[in-house]
């Protein structure tokens, strides 16, 4: 007899349908510990299948012997949790306590009255099971078991914060992660297994999962009970309760969700799912990535029809067991990543940033019931899925012990830290390698459909109105110190934050080498752009040249921790600075921000002591010290280009700001020190000081009086017209402005030329430079020339006008050489009137 496979698949499919609709029917134990044989007559599909062979009160006592076998087991489980919470609560009184007493009883919140419920209820029943017989009764028993899931909704409402706190108090605390990591689950009296080895994690979800349980029995019982039995109506009774507190749970926690049975009747749970960039066949494609407890799996959305239900295709798995992170062999090449020049990435951000104006006019004139807004909304999303796809770069490189691998890109390597822990957590269990045949894959692939926990691709179109839009701005971060490491190391820190639906790295810390308290004070300053979260990584650096990474050319540094905190609005919008600590794998690291939204941080507020030179104007500085550029610029150019040519991101890259303000001290005081001071401090700190210079001249460089005509004359569309009024708009500038100007310019072309090193081409530059050398004085800002306010949505015209200020820079750095005498020659040629 032929089986019509694609009628097998359609089956199988609504047998899945079907399941959903009744909450969850897989059994409760992992991977590790297999269900008594009992207990898999409690299967939807066994029961299906197994006919009439037993009926009446003989197939009840089956039912319910399976239910006492499973009840051991879960009563095991139980006193696996209390095992360790007795002494965690003992020690919590003493000098050197694991948990505190408040986490102690968060996180096993209830387990010792589940367990003494469960406990009383299997002693109960065991005796009626062993003396079975058609009078027996026990439907007082479940009644009773019923009555007391007051318990467990008080366990299910505070099951969440218990799960974040065990994971918090493992990433603090090494030896409380050891203990929650391999907790040790007796078998059952009847059996010849040893204790099987079981997470803190897995045994906090068994209560949730039993309850399910429990009320499948509960109709199982019913179907093989008599109507006229004293246990019938008092079943039902224990039902009907079952079911409402089920009904009352599903929607707080759906186990469900994460849970699909595997063949043999295991659960096979999903522990971690997103989105990721793929390389596949030298181009990127956005993939939905499923960590199982046994496989990862790699998916992508089915085009359907209309109306049709949405459903995945499975592009590859690999069983976990076959799974590794080996560095490739020499004979290995790396396929051509394509990476998009960074000015394409900046215009594409503006585009977004028009379009979110565009839709505020419209709902604010509409009150957003137009047609357009639906439109704008659709453009931006597709605006925003292609950032999504085309911003990352950092590589994660999935191998098959049996042959293919696999590329992903990601933007942050905080993601990738976690993806990789994830995986190697579970790899730690005694997995086996699984191989699915294609109807297995199927269902498993059809599943994730409802199982998925990331449900849409992280970018703000996807977001509600009500949703935060996140800060705009620039947040300043004072890294002070770090402590909890067993051993010396040379330490350092990087700072991540959201933009535009992903994580970017923001700065870095100097390497602190050989200590186990690393003490950086240091300050950085990082542009926010609808950003909601910090994160911070703290690394060992790696010196040995052996262990060179492949995938991105650079030395493999060890991450000793990572951490994040939500930049809540209220709190960092302080005027005062917000002192917090990260909690990461026992190591403590000491921050403190404030935040200063973007109008206030660019304003220009000029100097009241005119004897200095910052927030003086550049014609008494030059004058002064009979200069045609400024002192400052000189230095800080002559530096720059001596060793700084060829480092990665300069001007880009945040220099530390108390290193800066050291700097600016300097060079207002006159001091003697500066040439040495110059020596010595950091790169991106002197680069820093010179951005720092020109953002707090009192007029902007190019000057205030010709910004009007800078912004004209770069909307022009006849070349030959833009170049004459471009060129005539230099020569108006006073000497000092413009002989400081082409000396920047020159110098910007310098660092540009060496971009395949320092990843700087003449449009970043000019991202960074057209807002410090263009942006009006606050006078120029009253006369209306450019208005501000303090809405998300300003932020968006600022940044299209920021676009114009990066236009213009951009005009210049990318024209021939321009001489200061060849202008002045000219000049006979032009009027000097705007």
């Amino acid at each position: 007899m032929e089986v019509d496979e694609e009628k097998v698949l359609c089956y199988l499919d609504k047998v899945l349908e079907d399941e959903d609709e009744n909450v969850f029917e897989c059994g409760d134990m992992d991977l590790e510990s297999p269900l008594p044989p009992e207990d898999m007559l409690m299967t939807p599909v066994h029961r299906q299948f197994r006919g009439d062979i037993e009926k009446g009160l003989e197939m009840k006592k089956l039912v319910l012997s399976g239910f006492l076998a499973s009840e051991e087991i879960y009563i095991n489980q139980l006193e696996a949790l209390l095992l360790p919470m007795r002494p965690l609560k003992a020690t919590a009184t003493t000098s050197q306590p694991v948990l505190t007493i408040q986490q102690v009883e968060t996180i096993f919140y209830k387990i010792q009255d589940i367990f003494e419920i469960h406990k009383e209820f299997y002693d109960a029943l065991f005796p009626h099971i062993q003396q079975w017989d058609e009078k027996v009764a026990v439907g007082h028993l479940f009644q009773k078991l019923a009555s007391q899931l007051g318990v467990y909704k008080a366990f299910v409402d505070n099951y969440k914060t218990a799960m974040e706190t065990a994971e918090k108090c493992s990433q603090a605390n090494t030896q409380f992660q050891q203990i929650s990591e391999s907790l040790k689950v007796k078998g059952p009296k009847d059996s010849k297994d040893c204790n099987t080895n079981v997470t803190m994690e897995a045994l906090l979800y068994k209560p949730i999962d039993r309850v399910t349980r429990s009320t499948l029995v509960l109709h199982d019982l019913l179907k093989h009970t008599p109507k006229d039995h004293p246990d019938f109506p008092l079943l039902q009774d224990a039902l009907r309760i079952s079911q409402n507190f089920l009904s009352s749970i599903n929607e707080e926690i759906d186990p469900r969700r994460t849970a699909v049975t595997t063949p043999k009747g295991e659960a096979r749970q999903l522990v971690k799912d997103g989105f990721l960039v793929e390389v596949s066949e030298g181009s990127r494609k956005l993939r939905h990535v499923f960590l199982f407890t046994d496989l990862l799996l790699c998916a992508k959305m089915k085009k359907t029809s209309v109306g049709r239900h949405q459903q995945y295709e499975c592009k590859w798995y690999i069983p976990l067991a076959d799974l590794t992170f080996q560095l490739l062999d020499d004979s290995d090449v790396l396929p051509h990543i394509q990476v998009l020049p960074e000015h394409e990435i900046e215009e594409m951000k503006t585009k977004i940033s028009v379009i979110k104006s565009e839709i505020q006019k419209e709902k604010k004139a509409l009150k957003g019931q137009s047609r357009n807004v639906e439109r704008l909304r659709k453009k931006m999303n597709e605006q925003e899925s292609w950032l999504l796809l085309h911003s990352p770069t950092i590589p994660f490189r999935i191998h098959n012990k049996h042959g293919k691998s696999y590329l992903f890109l990601l933007s942050s390597d905080y993601e990738r830290s976690e993806w990789r822990e994830s995986i190697q957590k579970l790899q730690r269990k005694d997995l086996q390698t699984c191989q699915l045949s294609s109807v297995e894959l199927q269902v498993l692939t059809s599943s994730c459909f409802k199982l998925r926990t990331v449900h849409n691709i992280p970018v703000t179109s996807n977001k509600d109105d009500e949703e935060t839009p996140g800060l705009y701005g620039f947040l300043h971060v004072i890294v002070h110190s770090a402590k909890g490491f067993k051993e010396s190391a040379n330490l350092y820190c990087t700072l991540e934050v959201d933009s535009y639906g992903y994580f970017v790295s923001k700065a870095k810390t100097r390497v602190f080498r050989d200590t186990t308290e690393p003490q950086w004070n240091e300050e950085f300053e990082i542009e926010l752009e609808g950003s909601q979260c910090l994160r911070i990584l703290c690394y060992e650096k790696c010196y040995d040249k052996t262990k060179l990474n492949k995938d991105d050319n650079e030395i493999v540094d060890i991450i000793m921790g990572k951490g994040q905190v939500q930049l809540d609005p209220q709190t960092v919008q302080s005027k005062n600075w917000h002192m917090d600590v990260i909690e990461m794998n026992g190591i403590k690291v000491e921050f403190s921000m404030k935040f200063t939204s973007r109008d206030l941080s660019l304003k220009r507020t000029p100097s009241k002591k005119q004897s200095g030179v910052f927030g003086v104007k550049i014609s008494v500085v030059t004058k002064r010290e009979r200069s045609k550029v400024p002192y400052i610029v000189r230095q800080c150019i002559e530096e720059v280009e001596k060793r700084g040519i060829d480092e990665v991101g300069i001007y880009r890259i945040s220099g530390v700001a108390t290193d800066i303000q050291a700097l600016k001290a300097a060079f207002d005081t006159n001091s003697k020190d500066i040439l040495v001071m110059l020596s010595d401090m950091d790169i991106n700190a002197i680069a820093g000081t010179l951005k720092l210079y020109f953002r707090e001249l009192p007029e902007p460089l190019l000057t205030d009086r010709l910004y009007p005509a800078f912004m004209e004359g770069i909307a022009l569309s006849d070349p030959a017209a833009k170049e004459n009024c471009m060129m005539h708009l230099l020569r108006s500038l006073p000497d000092p402005n413009l002989i400081t100007f082409l000396s920047l310019l020159e110098h910007l072309k310098r660092v540009a030329d060496n971009e395949p090193i320092n990843k700087m081409s003449l449009h970043n530059l000019g991202t960074v430079f057209g807002p410090t050398l263009l942006r009006p004085s606050e006078s120029e800002v009253t006369k209306g020339h450019i208005t501000l306010a303090t809405d998300i949505w300003s932020h968006d015209v600022m940044a299209q006008v920021s676009v114009t200020w990066v236009q213009v820079l951009l005009y210049y750095l990318q024209h021939p050489p321009i001489s200061f005498a060849e202008l002045k020659r000219n000049t006979l040629y032009f009027s000097t009137d705007v």
